[in-house]
Order: C-alpha cells, then structure tokens, then sequence
C-alpha cells in the first residue's frame, strides 16, 4: 500500500481523536459544574427554566421551581450553575436589593395573604359590569314581536322564496 492512499484515513482518525478529546473535556467541566452546586444555588436547566436548588443528591437534585413548588430532576439536566447577581438578574428582572427592586418597584407578595386592608381596592370602587343580555322586545326580529304564529310561518315562508332552486338534483 501506499502511504497516499493511507493519508486521507490517518487524518480522519486524527480529526475523530481530537473531536472526542474536546468532547470528553467539556463533559468533565460540566459534571465539575454539577459538583458545584450547593443548596440556595440558582441554577438554569437544559430546558431554560431558572430555578433554586434545594437538596443536592447523588444523581438527582431537588429545585424549587416557584415559592413552595419542589421538583425533582436528575443532575445531568442542569445546564448551568448561576452566580447570585446573575441568577437575581435574570429572575427577577433587575437588580434585586432584599424587599425591593434597585429601581424602587416593590416586590409583589407570593400570597395574598400579606396584602393589608389599605392595599386592597375597597368594594364600592369598582364599577359593576353587568355581562347579562336584556331580551327586550326591541331585540328580537321582526316578524316575532309579539310571538305570533302566524307571523313566524309568513318569515319561514319569505326565507324559503329566497333559496335558489337547484333544479332537483340535491346540490347545494
């Protein structure tokens, strides 16, 4: 054999060798990563949801999804392990200062229950939507005002003139 024919298969299997050495090594600094995480760490999963860890298992972590909400998910779905700041950041938008947005906005109450009487519009404030519909005589159509018979058979029959005549055959 000829060391030309061989060049194009030495290069394959090189390219193959250096492909799976940078594969392995992105692997290892992702189980690195995963190793990190600790309880109270944001992290944000493989499928883009944000979320705080909770307990941290051999293969499996515990996430609160949203206040009081606990899933469990396996170690390898996490894709990344956020710092604070950036995990506040994306969460809740700014800057997040304790009780209060850097922007001055306060933070909305997970639950109603810590909204005081003062914050709570008072009930002859908002204006009363009435969604019912009144069947009053001027609505209803012409020919069944007063509920006549006679008046409906007469409409029926005036609707009736109006179709064409498909000759017999069925068409519509």
């Amino acid at each position: 054999m000829n060391i030309v024919t061989l060049l194009p298969f030495i290069v394959l299997i090189g390219a193959m060798v250096l492909m799976t050495r940078s594969a392995k090594k992105k692997q290892q600094q992702a189980a690195a990563m995963r190793d990190q995480m600790q309880p109270g760490t944001g992290i944000r999963t493989i499928g883009g949801m944000y979320a705080t860890v909770k307990e941290v298992g051999d293969d499996t972590v515990l996430l609160e999804v949203a206040p009081g909400v606990h899933a469990v998910y396996a170690k390898n779905a996490v894709a990344a392990v956020l710092e604070d700041a950036e995990y506040n950041s994306i969460v809740h938008g700014t800057d997040f200062d304790g009780g209060e947005l850097k922007s001055g906005t306060p933070v909305v109450p997970d639950d109603a229950s810590s909204l005081t009487a003062a914050d709570r519009p008072a009930a002859g404030d908002e204006p009363v939507v009435d969604l019912g519909k009144d069947a009053g005589a001027d609505e209803r159509p012409a020919g069944d005002a007063a509920g006549d018979p006679a008046a409906d058979s007469e409409a029926g029959k005036a609707a009736e003139a109006d179709k064409k005549d498909d000759g017999g055959t069925g068409a519509k």
